[in-house]
């Protein structure tokens, strides 16, 4: 099963962008992954493509459209409805038709039972990606959801600009909301690729190593220990002894102290939920751990 991506977005041309080189760029030409960017402003209901509007009760910037962020993921779930049913619906959007009508048209044909928009997202055939909007208002994204995505049959970003978007999408449509962290970006795109090239790499032949991933941060809920390579001595400063010494459980011992002392003392967040509590890691085996 090739993991499916599709971005709405208002700007498609930024995408695959980074996401085209290196191990998710091969992934990609070698069909582990698929990337689909949907310009957002084709499903804009007047003749000048508007896609924003001014805020209820007044403020500075322009709101995203419900009604057109609606269509723009109701296509973007007919995706998965079979070969026929999907060039009915892209010759629909493209001649200017209504999505959601189209859907239905297409369900008819297909023997799909019959959908009402105020039902909600239309029925799509086979598991059902989910929709996820890139928002600074979010959920904070972690390497335990990533790894959800990654074992699942794709996603659909939905990119944000201007102010945001109207809030009714979320529950109109079933859209998780998401953030990469607490800081303000111009748009959801850099934050969509950050999601994808992390769902990507974990994806079944994308890394040299199975094991590549799995002594990485957050895989145990703390931060990775520290990495050294060749010269053993640069500019006065040596690669620990014990790394030198060829005593695994000793180098073991070592990384996972320092493991623990760098998240006590930069994470304190993460330390705070690891340590004498039962916790689940990001890849979803539950240990018990104690303080110091």
């Amino acid at each position: 099963m090739t993991f499916a991506a599709t971005v709405l977005t208002l700007y498609p041309e930024m995408f695959p962008g980074p996401l085209g080189v290196s191990l998710a760029g091969r992934a990609l030409e070698q069909g582990k992954w698929s990337l689909d960017a949907v310009q957002i402003r084709d499903f804009a209901i007047d003749k000048h493509r508007t896609v924003d509007d001014t805020p209820a009760g007044g403020g500075a910037g322009m709101v995203l459209r419900v009604d057109v962020l609606a269509k723009a993921i109701d296509f973007a779930r007919a995706q998965f409805l079979p070969d026929a049913g999907r060039e009915i619906i892209l010759s629909l959007s493209k001649d200017g038709g209504g999505v959601l009508s189209g859907v239905r048209d297409v369900a008819e044909d297909l023997n799909v039972p019959p959908h009402h928009p105020a039902d909600g997202p239309p029925p799509c055939a086979g598991e059902e990606r989910p929709v996820i909007a890139l928002t600074p208002r979010g959920k904070p994204l972690t390497q335990a959801r990533v790894r959800e995505l990654a074992a699942g049959p794709g996603v659909i970003l939905l990119c944000g600009r201007f102010e945001g978007f109207d809030e009714r999408i979320f529950a109109g449509r079933q859209v998780e909301e998401v953030s990469v962290g607490d800081i303000v970006l111009s748009g959801g795109e850099p934050a969509a690729l950050m999601l994808l090239d992390a769902c990507i790499r974990l994806l079944p032949g994308v890394m040299g190593a199975a094991s590549s991933g799995a002594e990485e941060s957050f895989e145990n809920g703390l931060l990775e220990y520290p990495h050294y390579t060749r010269p053993q001595e640069w500019e006065g400063r040596t690669i620990p002894e014990v790394l030198r010494s060829g005593d695994h459980a000793k180098i073991a011992e070592w990384r996972k102290r320092r493991s623990e002392d760098d998240t006590r003392l930069r994470r304190p967040d993460l330390w705070e939920r690891h340590s004498g509590v039962r916790v689940q890691s990001a890849s979803g085996a539950q240990h018990e751990v104690q303080d110091d």
